[in-house]
Order: C-alpha cells, then structure tokens, then sequence
C-alpha cells in the first residue's frame, strides 16, 4: 500500500519518543501534535521544561507581566523546549481558544489552539488569559511523508490526546500518564523496535 492511500492524520495526539530514540532533541520526550496533514506535521515537546519561567521571559521581550495579581503563580510556570524549530520564537499553546491574532485551532471542540503571536502574550501579561497555558521556545516539525515514515520505524508510539495530560498534571508526570493512556509502562519498553 503507498503512502498516499494510507492517510493518516494524528492531530490532537500524542507522540512518546520509544526508548531507542537516540536524537537528544526527542529522547524521553512527549510531543503534543498540533497540526498533521499532507504538508507535513507540527508539533510541541510538553515534557521538557527550561531554566526560565514566565515571568522572566516576559521581562526579555518587554511585556509587563502584573505578578501583583492573582495570576502570580503563573510567573513561575516553566518555558518548555518546544522542539529544534525556531527556538528563538515563542509558541502557546492554550484553552480556550480566544481571538488572537493568528491562532492555529488544534482541536475545536476542545478549544485548544497554538497562537505564536505577542497579543496572546500581552493578555497573560495583562491579566492571566488564557488560563490553561504551555509556552514553549521552538517546535518540532516534520516535513510531508516524515511522520510516517518515523512511525513505521517504530520510533514513535502515538495515542488520542488528553488534554488534562497537558494542561493539569507536572511535566514530570506527563510521559507517564500519556503512557498509562496506551496501558503500557515505559520502563517495560524494549530498546529493541517491535519487541515492546
């Protein structure tokens, strides 16, 4: 069967790097899928947090951030390694969705979406909205074809995404949970593909 009439289509999924992944930019990871169509696939590491939290970042690209509010504890929210793709831009994803000025809607009827631009980083500034966040530098990108061929490897297991996984537990926990989603544990994964 060729790949064009094997379409699959993983937005709203999650990606666990298999054990045997040796690129240090995905080993151990989970990566949250944004956008997968026949372009390629797009994509946000949500399991690797930075030494930076939010409010510095927002002190680096000038945005006042009122940490005097009731959205203090957001301040000190992690920024995540988003992936090798453009580490110097900043990515959110969020509930709800909002208006924004350029919003990438993942899953509608969840209401999540991925907006890279500044206006979603002055409302959180401004006062704390969206309030389920994730901001990364960077993301993770595969060109058409990519994706599938890396699954048909067996570098990637994938499963339907639980948003709670994202937005509710601590990044320490997620690989874990998105695990536990396929009942499988990760220490029980053979090094060897297709032997888990």
């Amino acid at each position: 069967m060729s790949a064009s009439s094997a379409t699959i289509c993983l937005t709203h999924n999650f990606l666990i790097a298999m054990p045997a992944m040796t690129d240090p930019n995905f080993a151990r990871t989970l990566t949250y899928i944004c956008e997968h169509n026949e372009q390629g696939a797009l994509g946000v590491i949500i399991n690797r947090p930075m030494n930076l939290d939010l409010a510095t970042l927002f002190e680096r690209v000038n945005i006042p951030f009122d940490v005097s509010r009731q959205h203090h504890e957001m301040g000190a929210m992690p920024i995540y390694y988003g992936g090798p793709v453009q580490t110097d831009r900043g990515f959110v994803l969020h509930r709800p969705l909002g208006a924004w000025q350029s919003t990438l809607v993942v899953q509608q009827d969840m209401d999540i979406g991925l907006t890279s631009t500044r206006d979603i980083l002055v409302g959180i500034g401004a006062n704390g909205q969206p309030a389920d966040i994730l901001v990364s530098l960077g993301y993770a990108g595969w060109s058409a074809g990519q994706l599938e061929w890396e699954l048909a490897q067996n570098a990637w297991l994938n499963v339907p995404a639980d948003p709670r996984i994202i937005f509710e537990l601590p990044a320490e926990e997620r690989l874990t949970a998105a695990m536990q989603l396929l009942g499988i544990d990760f220490a029980n994964l053979s090094d060897v593909a297709g032997h888990a």
